[in-house]
């Protein structure tokens, strides 16, 4: 597929739209329009989990594609995470503790990748994966019904375990790539 024809997918707009959808993301938190925060962040998990079907199912998955949904899901959070401060305060302050140890795990897979690879991370690891939907199911119950204990515990214990496993594989592998599964096929390719 050539470099055009790699940006003109379905996977890769919907990735775009949701880089574009970040300002008014931000824009709803600075103005306090939390029901039109929680329309755009619900929006944004639903087209995160269509563009990486779309890509797999459609055999559109390419490297530029891994890297521009990479940084679409990173602004979403950063916004879904401002918005659990801005808008759910009152229920996250209690969970401040373990919320401070998930974003300084969190952003450590970030800090790791660019000390080490002088790049974003983009490694689509199993685990991150499915600790992505736990943290999408979790700010769309958050946002659309309310804060529950038992849905930030799921998605708690499960992004520590996926955040460890990424900084992991990224201590071993030497060069950053996409797609890379998890440590036992990193571990297994060597």
């Amino acid at each position: 597929m050539s470099v055009r024809n790699q940006w003109a997918t379905i996977p890769n707009a919907l990735s775009a739209y949701r880089l574009l959808a970040f300002p008014m993301l931000i824009f709803s938190i600075l103005k306090d329009y939390e029901q039109l925060f929680a329309i755009l962040i619900v929006i944004n998990l639903i087209t995160d989990i269509l563009d990486g079907v779309i890509a797999r199912v459609f055999n559109m998955a390419t490297e530029l594609g891994a890297r521009l949904d990479s940084i679409a899901d990173y602004t979403t959070y950063a916004a879904a995470i401002w918005g659990l401060f801005a808008f759910k305060w009152t229920f996250l302050e209690p969970h401040l503790i373990s919320f401070l140890i998930f974003l300084g795990l969190f952003l450590s897979t970030i800090g790791f990748a660019l000390a080490k690879f002088g790049r974003m991370p983009s490694l689509h690891l199993y685990s991150f994966k499915i600790g992505g939907y736990l943290q999408g199911i979790f700010f769309f119950i958050t946002f659309a019904f309310e804060f529950y204990d038992w849905a930030y515990y799921i998605m708690l214990i499960w992004s520590y375990f996926a955040f460890v496993e990424h900084i992991t594989v990224q201590i071993v592998i030497p060069e950053m790539k996409s797609n890379a599964k998890g440590l036992y096929w990193v571990l297994k390719e060597k």
